[in-house]
């Protein structure tokens, strides 16, 4: 199945609803896709049949809204999951790969409060010159859990999206010199969209740890990233249960892959330079598609003024 959240021209009020046919099979309003997860699968499978066979309302996709398919998540998690993006970013830094990468999928708490949707102007966070992007997919958990079996925690995945960690690399590495962080250099917003596919949808493009899903990033037209899904080598079952180790996941928790190879303008300029790949400006379109996923389309606009503390 693949589910959208959307709002019906001149409405403020949030709508779950089913891809059919091109369309969008809308549900009764008090119906959210978050409402349907927190259990096996078996709450969103029945309305999934529901919304084919008796609708609230059929939507073309040219007169909604598309929100994010959970607009603010309980939590938000990014993990750094893809090794060839990792080893690249440190060796241009003089570093080899720190052993215990391969024994802590690591991950940092984002904001669900700066979560945006497809279409969306993403301003620049307030300070920054150096804008970037992050090519990545977003599993979002379905089924709550503690101390999850990395074996078995696949079983709590409601489906999968694509997911665009927007970063402030100079606000980024100031912070981070301090041995705090990400924080301000990543919160100020992440794109989610456009639709979440549930796992059946991607069952036949299994493959490595993940799914064969190739991964594409253009910015304004010109293709920058590209990579597979299946290269990443955490498991989504693995970063789930170091997510819920010694604690919890709940229904619409995001739980980000990190930057796939080649998956960021950061990773692109330390390699081919900053004049080959320079950072995002204002007007710049960033375009994320994934195999079977979809597209996320979001515009950079200004940002607001930087205010002094004192």
């Amino acid at each position: 199945m693949r589910w959208v959240t959307y709002r019906n021209e001149g409405s403020a009020e949030d709508r779950a609803g089913l891809i059919v046919a091109g369309n969008i099979h809308g549900l009764p309003p008090q119906m959210s896709l978050l409402g349907l997860l927190g259990d096996d699968g078996e709450r969103l499978a029945r309305a999934g049949e529901r919304a084919q066979s008796s609708p609230e309302e059929v939507r073309s996709f040219d007169d909604v809204t598309l929100r994010a398919p959970i607009p603010v998540p309980p939590t938000v998690r990014d993990f750094y999951a893809f090794e060839e993006h990792v080893r690249t970013a440190r060796k241009r830094r003089g570093l080899e790969m720190d052993p215990d990468w391969y024994e802590l999928p690591v991950f940092y708490f984002s904001n669900p409060y700066c979560v945006v949707g497809p279409d969306v102007d993403v301003a620049i966070a307030p300070g920054a010159t150096e804008m970037d992007y992050e090519l990545e997919v977003a599993a979002i958990v379905g089924m709550g859990g503690a101390d999850l079996d990395a074996s078995t925690a696949d079983a709590h995945i409601a489906g999968f999206c694509i997911m665009n960690d927007w970063s402030a690399r100079d606000v980024q590495r100031r912070e981070m010199k301090l041995s705090m962080g990400p924080v301000k250099g990543k919160d100020f917003a992440t794109s989610l969209g456009p639709m979440l596919v549930t796992p059946d949808e991607l069952h036949i493009k299994a493959g490595g740890r993940a799914y064969d899903l190739t991964m594409t990033a253009t910015v304004n037209g010109k293709e920058y990233s590209r990579a597979s899904l299946a290269s990443i080598h955490w498991s989504f079952g693995e970063m789930l249960a170091y997510a819920s180790r010694g604690t919890r996941v709940e229904p619409g928790d995001v739980i980000g892959s990190g930057t796939c190879g080649t998956g960021c303008i950061l990773e692109l300029s330390l390699v081919h330079g900053s004049d080959a790949y320079p950072w995002l400006q204002p007007g710049d379109v960033v375009e994320l598609s994934v195999e079977r996923l979809g597209r996320l389309r979001n515009r950079v606009v200004p940002g607001a003024p930087l205010r002094a503390l004192r």
